[in-house]
């Protein structure tokens, strides 16, 4: 059934007249006392005659108001985790959802018109004789009863005009709403007006603004709820029972008499609503998102894809990537770590944990630093750090993918030296002693510094930096002759998601924090469904793969056993300004990085073997339980090259 159906009428008012639009303008700007409503007809009348003639020539400078026959609303963009559960919401100046109008409570839609214009479905847009009467109403009652406004006035009013009371303001304010009832429907503008209209605390709109003040969707308010909805209208933030429930109960009580008045409900209806209890809801447009740094890198994807505007007023449905149980446990973990780090006279001031799923290259969960309140700098995504021997696999997996190395092939960890410009370059390995001629393999466990350097000059550094470019690395890198050892300033995203690289014996998607995209009617606007790519040498992945199990099961990572298949790699940079461990399961890949922002050292001994592969094990202990135990494929399924 129509709106316009619903609603009982009374007879048409009498056609719109010349003094009409100055009626409206003196009803809304002069204080009018008992029994002076033919003064103000006649002081119309006497301004029609002195400055309509100035006050037409105006009108040629007029918004075009048939742009509203394709006029959408902003709308507030909701982000959603990947299950459904929403994890932010997104907007500029206006906090709004737009619905139907057939999506409304008919309870809203009669309240609204009952307490803003009871006439709305017989006026052309203006509506004299219900100007004096709300005048002479108010005036009875010593409160506002019925607006003098029409809706279609109100709504120019909230689209195209200033909030001065001037009359060559009201004159076109009357104007503008002719010829929008001459373009739309009743029910077109009706829709208009209730997704446009302001409803306090930053909600425009009624969908939004019934799930702020009660909890719900606009398509459920009851009787006495819409009663107290539409007696907002007026002065939202004055009426709001956020503010003042016994006003705001009172301004209800008013709605309803209104109705009773005209018709629209019985008084067995008025009555019971009255007495309904009220459950109300929470101010919702001004709630801090449940993961905000996971919140600032989405809308950082967005705008790179769609153009700020589009973000903030596109009224956009995103589903991430993310598993807020995955995130809930990643920040406990960063907060814990944290702790135990300070605990154990480890001095860092920062934290970040990335998660990736090494089979669709989807983040799962993002921990940008240690406190967000504290600090919004998003390390995960824009600190860059000297991942230290974190880099080596890079190189070891260049070397394999050549087919002259496999794990057990043999490599000197013994004094060398090259030429560095006017220098001569001579690593050393950590504990500063040599192991002879060792399996690369045995390097690898326990992160030797020279074999990694030996290799990569022998398979050359430009391509082991084409390798990271193909892991999906974009930080600018150099071909020094220290880049085995993480002579370079990555991210740990970045290290996340090449690694899971691995994790996928060689099967990349390009890393990504969104599902897809739609708008508020369900368009399609961005798919992100993974397209993996074979980009590394299966052979090669999978011998690195088993190499890398062997850091944690025998090497410098024995602290990072979970039970389970696990392959990773420490990171510990020779200044001990930043350590690491990145390692991975075949469902899941995760980057720990600590470190202080200020570049500051650790504290002498501080290594990622022994601090930061016990914060990952925390972590993946806790993400794993319940997941099927998986292998890595063996470097036997494939061909070596």
């Amino acid at each position: 059934m129509s709106t316009s159906s619903t609603i009982r009428q009374k007879q048409p008012e009498k056609p719109v007249n010349a003094v009409a639009p100055l009626l409206r303008f003196i009803g809304g700007v002069t204080r009018v006392t008992s029994g002076t409503l033919l003064g103000v007809t006649m002081l119309a009348s006497s301004v029609v005659a002195g400055g309509l003639v100035g006050l037409a020539i105006s009108f040629r400078n007029l918004p075009d108001v048939r742009i509203l026959r394709n006029y959408v609303p902003t709308e507030t963009t909701h982000i959603y985790d990947i299950r459904g559960k929403l994890l932010a919401t997104v907007h500029g100046e206006a906090n709004r959802e737009v619905i139907p109008l057939d999506r409304i409570s008919p309870h809203l839609k009669r309240a609204v018109l009952a307490i803003e214009d009871s006439h709305f479905y017989s006026h052309k847009g203006i509506n004299p004789a219900g100007v004096a009467r709300a005048l002479l109403v108010n005036l009875e009652r010593k409160e506002t009863v019925e607006g003098g406004s029409t809706v279609t006035m109100q709504l120019i009013k909230n689209l195209f005009l200033t909030p001065e009371r001037s009359l060559s303001r009201k004159v076109a304010e009357a104007v503008l709403a002719m010829r929008v009832e001459q373009i739309m429907t009743k029910n077109q503008i009706f829709e208009l007006y209730l997704n446009q209209v302001y409803w306090g605390h930053n909600t425009y709109g009624v969908e939004t603004a019934a799930e702020s003040y009660f909890g719900k969707s606009a398509s459920n308010l009851t009787l006495a709820e819409s009663a107290m909805m539409a007696g907002l209208i007026q002065a939202p933030e004055n009426y709001s029972p956020f503010l003042n429930y016994k006003i705001a109960k009172q301004r209800q009580v008013t709605v309803l008499n209104r109705m009773k008045e005209l018709g629209w409900i019985t008084a067995q209806e008025e009555a019971a609503a009255k007495k309904q209890s009220i459950k109300l809801g929470r101010i919702t447009s001004f709630q801090r998102s449940r993961a905000p740094y996971i919140t600032e890198a989405v809308v950082q994807e967005l705008t790179k894809r769609f153009g700020r505007d589009a973000v903030l007023k596109g009224g956009m449905r995103v589903q991430t990537t993310i598993d807020m149980r995955l995130q809930r446990i990643a920040e406990e973990t960063v907060r814990r770590g944290h702790d135990n780090l300070l605990y154990q006279g480890v001095y860092a001031d920062q934290m970040s944990l990335v998660a990736v799923d090494p089979r669709t290259h989807f983040v799962k969960a993002m921990v940008g630093g240690v406190d967000y309140k504290k600090s919004q700098y998003n390390r995960a995504i824009q600190a860059m750090r000297q991942p230290g021997s974190a880099f080596k696999p890079f190189v070891y997996y260049t070397a394999f993918a050549t087919g002259r190395y496999a794990p057990d092939s043999a490599i000197a960890d013994s004094p060398v030296s090259y030429p560095d410009g006017y220098e001569m370059y001579q690593p050393k390995n950590y504990d500063g002693t040599f192991m002879g001629v060792i399996t690369i393999r045995k390097a690898l466990e326990v992160s030797r510094n020279i074999p990694a350097i030996r290799l990569g000059q022998e398979v050359g550094l430009n391509k082991v930096i084409e390798v990271c470019r193909t892991l999906g690395i974009k930080s600018p890198i150099e071909p020094v002759i220290s880049l085995p050892l993480g002579a370079v300033d990555l991210t740990p995203m970045e290290m996340a998601g090449a690694y899971a690289t691995f994790a996928n014996t060689g099967w990349h998607s390009e890393p990504t924090f969104i599902v897809q995209v739609t708008d508020s009617n369900g368009n399609l606007l961005l798919d992100n469904t993974p397209k993996p790519q074979l980009v590394l040498d299966p052979w090669a992945a999978a011998s690195l793969n088993e190499v890398l199990q062997g850091v944690i099961n025998r090497g410098t990572a024995t602290v990072a056993q979970i039970g389970r298949p696990a392959a990773g790699k420490t990171g510990t940079t020779s200044s001990e300004r930043d350590i690491w461990f990145v390692g991975y399961v075949p469902q899941l890949a995760a980057a720990v990085w600590v470190g202080n922002d200020d570049y500051s050292p650790l504290g002498h001994g501080a290594t990622g073997g022994t601090f930061v592969a016990p914060i990952w094990r925390d972590f993946m202990e806790q993400a794993m339980q319940g997941v099927p135990v998986e292998r890595f494929r063996p470097a036997s399924e494939f061909d070596r090259p």
